[in-house]
This record gives structure tokens, sequence and C-alpha cells, in this order.
């Protein structure tokens, strides 16, 4: 890989945004200012944002979405395909369909021509994060592609209050949906108030980013392109979270569409749901709207649904061999020449059963650009012999991911025995030093890798050696002895006893569907059999996996150390945040529910750091979130809650030779849902 494709350093910024956003669109269509970093004198009264890495100036450049230039002078181009749909007095002229300012993308390397597919694929056709990233994420407002600020898109504009309790933005006026309806702050309010509104559709109300002490945002719209959500107080990561894909569904619903479907705006939706089959007019909406139980997801499975994406689906998932889309006629961006984008006609998303199927696509050159699920350590030597033969070449992905595997025991089990063995440091600390983690890395991961427990990534400025570092150094003698002066000795069959006089046995349960995990806790569980401890490894399916950890069911689990760089926004690994806190679900529910019927009030260190952590998102200042953060942290590494394998090294994607402004280096995380910020709508495939 050239200097022009590494990344020479990465560095964390947080990201505000100035009160005097309304700039950011200039009427001669000049770029706009967009959200000034922390150490910007404009910014010092602006909410502080996630940190988040910086791509050095070496890095290969990645699209920056501006303000439109606008190209009345000249007039806007659109896809030969549209043309002969306005020519055929089928499709409004594509002055008429484009918003007053289109939004203008840069590319990445050069201007794209139309035309061309974007081919890549789904397992099982049920892969929601793989849509998102590639075909859905255009949120109210997204992160750029160096994942340093957030920028306008849908929202060209927006204004802070000073406590960060008020957000109002100014939405791109003109914009319209797939079907050509106008998009105004009118369908927000339907999400808001008859989507997450609605008791029967959302028994929890708003998303618990809207809410601020258990209070949700009250949300208004005082003409139709200006949206304001206020809170009962500082909400500072609302803006930050708006551009992760917890953003999209904001955005993602038409109200004039949804009605239809809907109790409040239709008395006749239940009769409706009953002529489709379905018992509730709830689960009519989330077949046509939403999602719902059992796997639902309206988007792949109702082509009629209208879309504010580069593309829009028009086929349902189950309906053929692969999922489709076409380029959205009424998409807003445009080119610096005034091409209407997207550059490609559609994308076909081809459904496998298992991976070695989609791998096996990749190496016979019959996917465009893609890394999920092909681009594993091990399968990295085959691409690279296969490379000419299958007409492509690389990408790289700097992970967010701390670690390749994070072992959580439960320390708010069910059995009070096995409660107290888990939450007993000196046990979780001997079960660490067990295992060798460099024989792990040597055989599992083919070398790649460096001994690590779960804490934010080098390149974080949390970063904290003493955290990364602690109990990894492979020691079976130190492990015994804190065994030993747990109290938990080895009987005359070797079997390490617990406080009930009976062996210490217990199972670590991993999601199928993630082999290498499997291989690891295989290893693991080995290594403490040795140790006298009888451990097991489970697999399981995902659904069951979840259900049972946040139903406080399970032992043990396993998962990847997500939150190496989003550390703010991802600190699940940090304290009981979320319910993917596998170590301590009934904390969580504590934390997010306290009147939950599974939650349990945490002991004094962990309610400190939820403690901490509430006052970071009430603080505006991005020192102060540093500060508290650090804290948190600190409390974690002393705790010494979970434990992990090892830092993952940056990975890698395949993009095909005839397809391009891909750029050469991408972050790779669920809360930055690459390749969605590269801006996808201003990849081309040669003619």
């Amino acid at each position: 890989m050239d200097d022009r494709q590494m990344l020479s350093r990465r560095r964390f910024l947080f990201i505000s945004a100035t009160s005097t956003a309304a700039s950011l669109l200039a009427a001669c269509g000049a770029a706009p200012e967009v959200a000034a970093p922390a150490s910007s004198p404009a910014a010092s009264s602006a909410p502080a944002a996630s940190v988040a890495p910086t791509a050095a100036a070496s890095a290969s450049p990645a699209p920056v979405a501006t303000a439109a230039a606008t190209a009345a002078t000249s007039g806007y181009k659109e896809a030969p395909m549209l043309a002969e749909l306005v020519k055929a007095g089928k499709l409004p002229a594509v002055e008429q369909r484009l918003p007053m300012k289109p939004m203008q993308l840069e590319v990445v390397d050069k201007i794209g021509t139309y035309g061309g597919q974007w081919t890549s694929g789904l397992l099982g056709g049920s892969d929601n994060a793989w849509l998102v990233r590639t075909a859905r994420y255009d949120p109210l407002v997204r992160w750029d592609p160096e994942w340093k600020d957030v920028i306008p898109n849908i929202a060209e504009s927006w204004d802070i209050s000073e406590d960060a309790a008020e957000y109002t933005f100014r939405l791109r006026e003109g914009i319209k949906w797939s079907d050509g309806e106008p998009f105004t702050a009118a369908d927000i309010l339907f999400w808001v108030n008859d989507i997450r509104g609605n008791e029967e559709l959302n028994p929890g109300g708003q998303p618990d980013w809207m809410k601020v002490n258990g209070k949700p945002a009250e949300v208004s719209a005082p003409d139709d392109y200006t949206v304001v959500f206020k809170f009962a107080g500082p909400n500072s990561l609302f803006l930050q979270r708006l551009a992760t894909p917890d953003g999209v569904a904001v955005v993602d619903a038409q109200a004039k569409y949804a009605k239809q479907w809907h109790i409040a705006h239709n008395p006749k939706a239940g009769d409706l749901a009953k002529e489709a089959g379905l018992d509730s007019w709830v689960a009519l909406f989330q077949n046509k709207v939403t999602d719902g139980p059992g796997g639902v997801n309206a988007r792949v499975s109702n082509p009629e649904l209208p879309t504010l994406a580069a593309w829009r689906f028009t086929n349902a998932v189950g309906d053929g061999q692969s999922l489709n889309a076409e380029r959205n006629p009424y998409y807003w961006k445009v080119d610096a020449e005034g091409n209407q984008l997207p550059y490609l006609d559609g994308l076909v998303y081809t459904i496998v059963e298992d991976k070695e199927a989609l791998i096996l696509k990749a190496l016979n050159g019959e996917i465009d650009m893609m890394d999920r699920h092909i681009a594993t350590l091990d399968n990295k030597a085959v691409f690279t012999d296969n490379q000419e033969k299958g007409n492509y070449g690389f990408f790289e992905t700097v992970p967010a991911v701390m670690n390749s595997t994070v072992i959580a025991l439960n320390l708010t089990h069910k059995d009070p025995v096995k409660r107290e063995i888990f939450n007993n440091q000196l046990f979780r600390q001997a079960l660490s030093v067990a295992i060798n983690r460099q024989e792990i890395i040597d055989t599992v991961y083919v070398g790649q890798g460096t001994p690590a427990q779960p804490a934010p990534r080098p390149e974080s400025e949390f970063y904290d050696e003493k955290m990364t570092t602690q109990f990894t150094e492979y020691n079976i003698d130190q492990a015994k002895a804190w065994l030993d002066e747990a109290g938990y000795t080895a009987g005359s069959d070797g079997k390490r006893v617990g406080p009930d006089g009976k062996p210490i046995s217990f199972g670590i349960e991993v999601a199928t569907g993630a082999a290498d995990r499997v291989d690891v806790m295989n290893l693991v569980v080995q290594y403490w059999q040795a140790l006298g401890i009888d451990t097991q490894v489970v697999t399981e399916e995902r659904t069951l996996f979840y259900t049972r950890k946040e139903n406080n069911e399970h032992d043990a689990g396993v998962w990847q150390g997500d939150g190496g760089l989003e550390v703010i926004l991802e600190p699940r690994w940090y304290f009981p945040f979320s319910n993917e806190s596998i170590y301590g679900e009934a904390w969580q529910h504590w934390y997010n529910n306290p009147k939950d019927e599974r939650a349990e009030e945490p002991p004094a260190e962990v309610k400190k750091q939820m403690e901490l952590y509430q006052q970071l998102k009430a603080s505006a200042k991005p020192e102060e979130q540093t500060k508290l953060m650090k804290q948190i942290l600190e409390i974690a590494r002393d705790n010494f809650y979970v434990m992990g394998i090892s830092l993952p090294s940056n990975g890698y994607g395949i993009v095909k030779n005839d397809f391009h402004n891909v750029p050469a280096t991408m972050f790779n995380a669920y809360l930055y849902p690459h390749p969605g910020p590269t801006n996808p709508p201003q990849y081309y495939k040669d003619s």
C-alpha cells in the first residue's frame, strides 16, 4: 500500500456546532462553514460531540459534503434514463425535482459518469446494517468522511442554545421524497408524535438519546422548514446521535404515505390489517412503514415506501434471489458540475445463505465493493493471490473496535453462587492471565493483533496503557495463586471449588455467525480447564443470544470490543450503559429504566460511573466531557469488569478496478456506518 493510502497519524477532536450555523449556506453557493472543532473560539459556547478520529492530510482524499454551488447558470444535468422519462412526460424536469439549494458532494478522484450497478451481498436477506451503510445513510445531519465534524445534510443549518438544551434545524427547502411529494417538518413531527409517540407502536416512547432525566424532547415546527427540539436540560450529544444510524429514522417516514396505515389518521386501518391477514393495525404499520418483531423491516419489504435516499428499493426481500434498488429521480444532491446524483443507476444485493458463497462471488469478481462478512484476516491472503483474476484491488479500513473478543462474565447473575464468584476480581484476574493471548493471535488471527484488554484504542485521546495491558501477560502460576487467594482451591481431582463446595462450572455463550470468536473461545476453554475451571462454549443463534442476555439468563457472553474510537458515544464496555453491556444487564436496566422488572440497583462504583456520564451528557464544554469520561474509564480500569484478547489491526475491503471514487482509507464503525459517510452517491463505474 503506498504512502497516499496510509494514515500517517490519527488524533481525536471534539466536534462543536457553532451557534451561527445559518451561515453554512452562502447565497453565492460557496462551501459552508461546517461545525468548528473544539479548539476554535467560535465553538466555545456550542455543545460538544463525541471524540472521533481525524484522518491525516497524507491520507487519500475523501468526498466532503458541502452546500450546493448551484448550477443554475448552466442548468443541471441528469442521468440518461431520467432524461428519457422527462422527454416522455413521465417525470418533471430536473430543475423541478431538485431543492432550491441542492447539496453538493465533492468527489474523491474525479467527476463520474452515469450508469452501471453496484453489486454486493446480503446474508439471508436480513442484513439491515449493510443496507443502512450503503443505501440509507441520509440522516438530518451526518458525519464528514474524515469523522471530524458533524456537517449539514437534510438540515442545511442549525442553531444550538448555549446550554445545549434547544436545537433549531433549518431544513433544505424543496427536497422531495422519491414519489415527488415535498419533504417538510411535518414528516419529522409525524415520526415524533405518531410513531415514537404512539404507545402501541413504541411503548418506550422516544429513544433514550432524545430524553433528558427521563423526559422526552418537545418538538415543534414554527414553519414547514424549521424544526425545534427542546429538552428538559442539556443534551450535548444530541447532534452527534443524529449523525449516527440512530438518526436515520427521524427522516425515514413520509407522513402522507404513512397516515393511511395509522389508526389515528385512518379509522379503517384495523380493517386493512385483517384484509392483509394481520392481527392489528400495528402489525400492518410495521409491515408498511417501520419495522417490528420477527425481523420485519418495511424498508426492504415494501417497495412502495417513499425514501429520501439516493436509491429506492424495487422489490422485497424474498422476491427473487436479490434485493434491488434503482436511482431516486428526486435525489437532492449534485456534484460540482451540476450533475444530479447518484451516478450509479442501481444497487444489487445478491442474497446468499452463508459467508462462503459471498466470498466465492467476491473472488470471482462478482462483487463491486464490499468488506462486510468477507474481509477477514484469514481471507486476505486468498484475496491477494486472486487479485488479478478477480480484477479488484483493496481499500483500507481503520477499525473503531478496540478488541477482537471481549469475554464478559455475568456480574448480575441470578444464581448467588455464580454471582459471588464472578464478582470476585481476583477470579477475573486469574482467568485473564491464564489466557495465552499470543498463541490465540498466531493461531486464529494469523499473527495480526496485539494482546490487549478492552480499552480505548491507541489513536484515542482516552488511551490508557495500564488499562490496555493489565493482566494480559500469560502466567499460569499467578493465575493459580490468585485463585487460591480468592478461596477457590483445587480438590484432589484438580477441579476448583466454589463457596458452595461444588466445582466451579459455567457456560460461555457465543452467537453464531462469528466463527473466529468460537475458535478463540475453544482455546480459552482449554486454558481455563487446565486451571481447574470447568467451562464450555455454548453457540446459539443471535436472536436467542440477545434474548438470554437481556433477560439476565446467561453465565457469560462474548462479543467484539466496540467503543475504541467513539468512546463517549459507545461506552458499553466501560460501564453498564446499554443492553450490549453483557457483564451487567440488570444494572443497565436500572440505568435506562429503573422501573423495569429486570432492573437492579448497581454497586457504588457503577452508580458513580452512571452519575458521571449523566454529568457528561449535561455538559456543553468539550474539556469537561473529556475530564468526566476519563474518570469513568479510571473506574472501569480499576474494577476490571471484562477481559479481552487482542487489539485488532487495520482491516480491508475489496473494490473492482472499474469501480471508482472509493477512498483508499475509511473508518470502520457502526456509529460511523462506513461506507455511508464517504458518500456512495458519488461512486461510479466505467461506462
